[in-house]
């Protein structure tokens, strides 16, 4: 999903704004769209595959602690990318 997303943003225009989009490492699969807000175009992710990423290699406590610390918790600037919390169950 990232990549076409990415495919229809992006060009070899030094000048597009989207070729400097901020992208979570190994969250590939979890990019749902782009906002394209007041400050800078960020990618969305889905927090629900995102959990589900992590967990293939922790438990869901681990994986939503980890996340919440690690990923989410942290501002990069005005490209950070936008964690949608998508599980309303």
């Amino acid at each position: 999903m990232l990549q076409e997303i990415l495919d229809h943003y992006t060009d070899d225009d030094d000048d597009n704004e989207f070729n400097t989009m901020l992208m979570a490492d190994g969250f590939e699969d979890a990019c749902i769209g782009i906002a394209d807000d007041f400050m800078k175009p960020r990618l969305i992710y889905s927090v629900t595959k995102c959990l589900e990423i992590l967990e293939k290699n922790m438990t869901p406590t681990e994986a939503l602690e980890y996340f919440t610390f690690n990923v989410s918790g942290g501002y990069v600037g005005e490209q950070t990318p936008i964690w949608c919390w998508d599980d309303f169950e």
